[in-house]
């Protein structure tokens, strides 16, 4: 299992420099790869051409690349030419962020999804492929009929043979397309206990594919905090897990708090809600069980890290993404460096 980190939204309590820093250090210590996210701030591609030439060995993935903001094509062409930047180090994670962000921010609809992610990563993986783009789908035509478009190929090529796909995804309906379609999966809210009911739908998309996912790549992200006491290490984790079973979304769609439904969590989660959207931030955060906290991040004790890290080894891991929950430079290195060594002892 690798190691990479999460630096979030850029600009948000640290330093370009700080940031900087943070990512060498993680390079350093060995991290397989650092992933940059976007919502309606900083983007990930700039941040990551920015890092391509102040690293070397590090991969850099986006973490990921809002498919309302770009359009297939232009995620074919940041992606080559982030990975001709670097070296041949892009990993390209992809996802349909939500109908807040998508329909509010974007202007795009929201709706149609998984026949939309479909042919979304079709043509994304035709033009890296350097074909010329023609495609006729049921989101997606190209060139548009009737005008003057013409079928077109990306004029550069990436250095990678195949630039990996991540696809971002927590419903069972778009897990099993990671599974037939990318050649990996970024869960939020990953939970090792429920690895074997999550990849029964990674199988069924790579049965209706034809494929095993003997190299596919499971890579969830996961907040760490590790600290002796482990009960303010968990504090640490309930303003995110509040923010997305909460308000992360409306009352009726909320991805993710169905996902922590179908953990058992039904009257939990209801309650999170509740308080979150009441504008009971607090209490919002207080109503979430320790279990939870367990069970879906790296927060306690050494002892206890070191135990978490080999379950997520064994539910199948092959990447683990982590954010740490720390508010300076020299917390969030200190953080990084206990992890790569409680993972040296524990894998």
């Amino acid at each position: 299992m690798k190691l990479g980190v999460h630096i979030g939204y850029w600009g948000l309590g640290l330093s370009s420099a700080d940031q900087l820093e943070i990512v060498q250090e993680a390079e350093r210590l060995g991290y397989d790869s650092v992933w940059s996210a976007e919502a309606y701030g900083s983007d990930a591609a700039t941040v990551l051409g920015w890092l391509a030439g102040q690293t070397s060995r590090i991969r850099l993935g986006s973490g990921i690349f809002q498919m309302p903001a770009r359009s297939p094509a232009m995620t074919a062409m940041t992606a080559a030419t982030i990975d001709q930047l670097s070296g041949g180090r892009m990993l390209l994670g992809i996802g349909s962020s939500g109908p807040q962000v998508a329909e509010g921010w974007h202007g795009q609809p929201f709706a149609r999804q998984l026949q939309r992610t479909r042919e979304y990563i079709a043509v994304v993986r035709m033009a890296l492929a350097r074909e010329r783009v023609q495609y006729e789908g049921e989101t997606l035509t190209l060139p548009l009929p009737g005008g003057q478009g013409k079928a077109l190929k990306l004029t550069i090529a990436p250095l990678q043979e195949r630039i990996p796909i991540y696809l971002a995804a927590i419903g069972p309906k778009n897990t099993a397309l990671a599974g037939e379609i990318a050649d990996g999966w970024m869960p939020t809210l990953f939970s090792p206990e429920h690895a074997k009911q999550l990849r029964s739908a990674l199988e069924e998309g790579a049965a209706r594919s034809g494929r095993s996912l003997e190299h596919f790549d499971i890579a969830p992200t996961v907040n760490v905090c590790i600290d002796a006491d482990e009960d303010r290490a968990r504090d640490l984790a309930r303003p995110f897990i509040a923010l997305y079973v909460g308000g992360m979304g409306s009352r009726e769609r909320n991805f993710y708090n169905a996902l922590v439904c179908r953990y058992g969590f039904e009257q939990a989660a209801a309650e999170i809600q509740d308080l979150f959207l009441a504008g009971k931030r607090e209490q919002a955060m207080a109503a979430i069980p320790t279990e939870l906290i367990d069970m879906v991040s790296l927060c306690g004790s050494p002892e206890r890290v070191r135990e978490r890290l080999a379950a997520y080894r064994e539910a199948g891991v092959g990447t683990l993404g982590v954010t740490p929950l720390a508010f300076t430079r020299e917390e969030r290195v200190s953080q990084l460096r206990a992890l790569a060594q409680l993972a040296e002892q524990a894998l």
